[in-house]
């Protein structure tokens, strides 16, 4: 898993039939102190993450081992909003 930031959403109207009813975020990889890494990618929403969340993405063959992604023709899934991200005893951290 790789802790990230969702910075927007993507609307396809047309798409393969198993992409229907997936919401698609554009998620950045942020450092655990927020920094971004350099990184985007659209990512499956299995649990509902806005826009400016912190959110866990799992890529690969784990991004289909969700409920709603099984199955489905995808490489990364958001599967965890963060509520808070802690470090070496210190939280870098907390949302809102």
């Amino acid at each position: 898993m790789q802790i990230g930031k969702v910075v927007g959403t993507v609307v396809a109207t047309n798409k393969d039939e198993k992409l229907q009813g997936l919401k698609l975020q554009i998620v950045e990889y942020v450092n655990t102190q927020g920094v971004p890494t350099g990184g985007l990618v659209i990512a499956a929403d299995s649990v509902g993450a806005g826009v400016g969340e912190i959110v866990l993405v799992a890529s690969g063959s784990s991004a289909r081992q969700t409920k709603i992604t099984e199955g489905r023709p995808v490489d990364a899934v958001i599967m965890a909003i963060v509520d808070v991200l802690e470090l070496g005893g210190e939280e870098r951290y907390v949302k809102a």
